[in-house]
């Protein structure tokens, strides 16, 4: 584990990115290089933004968006109650699959039990056709033993699947494999779910020995393309310093998500948030020194220095007057390697 390994501007951007859902804002960004890794994945985790992230995750996985989004105040507590320990991911998810938007995503005995094993338990139903005939049973009130344990409601049908060892394995692999852009190893994730069985708090300490592995090195090194949600929250921390609105991240999401191949489009709504008057971008005439601010949007956007030859081609297009500080920003969002996280 690597505690004490000194943070670079890739490793801030990346933890930030997967912790958080967004790159630092540059305060942050500026903050955290250079000291240990352990030190910031620490701070995230107790802040409930990171539980915020996680939440909208879970949601997203469950396909619990739009008309179907949980506005209760019990959703919405999730987060700073995880943060506090008054709340673990477990029951977190129980409370998720419980509300009434979870019932109405999933309407009716067949379509509601086949959700929850597979997505709950991670089971297909073609293989447990058995226990799908039960969950559907005790859904309407038959009493019957449903993935080994007595259901005679639909409530009993959502405990029973997330107190499996089978939600226990399935949580962990999709959790792991969101953070590490890989599936785990079988003989780790059994260890793992006998912990989280044991105690479904003690998922905050295996988030952080995920982030303090060699494995978290490696998914630096791969890269993973940013979806459209996360692009359109980096693209406004970056540029303006702030999220995007809720109706702003959406409309601009449910576009891109419209079209097969969304780059073009990323494009253009990246030059439309860079010319805006939301956009914290110098003027030229504010940039004394050109080669070390160039560096410095490197740092920024790309968590890296730039190679002789990007610097070269960058100072050769600023010494045309028409080339402003705007210019160089939409050439760094709009570069393949920034749509990567």
């Amino acid at each position: 584990m690597q505690t004490s390994l000194p943070l670079d501007a890739r490793a801030v951007r990346a933890a930030y990115q997967d912790l958080v859902g967004r790159p630092p804002f540059l305060e942050e960004s500026l903050r955290w290089p250079g000291r240990p890794r352990a030190e910031l994945v620490d701070a995230l985790l107790a802040a409930p933004e990171a539980w915020r992230q996680w939440l909208d995750e879970e949601l997203w996985y469950f396909l619990l968006v739009n008309n179907f989004a949980p506005r209760s105040e019990t959703i919405g507590a999730i987060p700073e109650a995880i943060a506090t320990g008054k709340l673990d991911v477990r029951a977190a998810v129980h409370r998720i699959a419980l509300s009434p938007n979870f019932e109405a995503r999933n309407p009716g005995a067949d379509t509601f039990v086949t959700v929850v094993m597979e997505q709950l338990a991670g089971l297909e139903v073609e293989r447990n056709a058995r226990e799908l005939a039960l969950g559907k049973k005790a859904y309407d009130g038959g009493a019957v033993t449903f993935l080994g344990a007595p259901a005679r409601t639909q409530a009993d049908v959502v405990t029973n699947a997330i107190q499996s060892e089978a939600f226990a394995r399935h949580f962990l692999a999709r959790q792991y494999a969101r953070i590490l852009r890989v599936p785990p190893e079988p003989k780790a994730l059994t260890a793992w779910a006998v912990e989280f069985q044991r105690e479904p708090a003690r998922f905050r300490d295996l988030c952080r020995a995920w982030f303090l592995s060699e494995a978290w090195d490696e998914r630096l090194a791969r890269r993973a393309p940013l979806s459209n949600r996360a692009f359109v929250r980096a693209l406004f921390v970056d540029v303006t310093g702030k999220l995007p609105s809720e109706a702003e991240a959406e409309t601009m999401r449910e576009a891109l998500d419209a079209l097969a191949d969304p780059a073009p489009l990323r494009a253009v709504l990246a030059r439309l948030v860079i010319e805006s008057k939301r956009a914290t971008l110098p003027g030229r005439e504010q940039v004394s020194d050109a080669e070390t601010w160039i560096r410095d949007q490197f740092a920024r956007f790309l968590g890296r220095v730039p190679k002789p030859e990007e610097l070269a081609e960058f100072l050769a297009s600023w010494r045309d007057p028409a080339c402003q500080p705007r210019t160089i920003v939409l050439a760094l969002v709009t570069a393949p390697e920034y749509q990567q996280g």
